[in-house]
């Protein structure tokens, strides 16, 4: 059995314009995303070693950046996050992603609407 640790990445709060409605695109929206990451992680418990491990530093950057890219669905938003995760990080064995857009446009008292995408090599 391989032996996994995960790493939390939570609470990003971003201000982009994602929505299918035109004034979302004007006005925007804040955000908050979440990732969780699962790899075998004992080679940078021995080395104390960056390059050993998956550095939260660019997840965060990459959900920032792919924050960025306006989309109309939050559905390609969390794959295009989830897709950069797998492709830059080969140590990752698992990824999840949820994106919640804070204090949706809908006509009720409603927090938050998220979706949340998992995937495995």
């Amino acid at each position: 059995m391989a032996i996994l640790h995960k790493i939390d990445v939570t609470g990003i709060r971003l201000f982009a314009n994602h929505g299918c409605m035109n004034e979302e695109a004007i006005i925007g929206s804040h955000y908050e995303v979440n990732i969780s990451v699962w790899a075998n992680l004992s080679a940078s418990v021995e080395s104390d070693d960056l390059n050993d491990t998956v550095d939260y530093v660019a997840l965060y950057a990459i959900a920032k950046e792919e924050m960025a890219f306006r989309s109309k669905l939050l559905e390609v938003v969390c794959q295009r996050i989830l897709d950069r995760i797998m492709n830059e990080h080969p140590l990752i064995q698992k990824a999840t992603v949820n994106v919640a857009k804070l204090n949706p446009p809908i006509n009720g008292d409603v927090e938050r609407v998220a979706l949340t995408f998992t995937t495995e090599r």
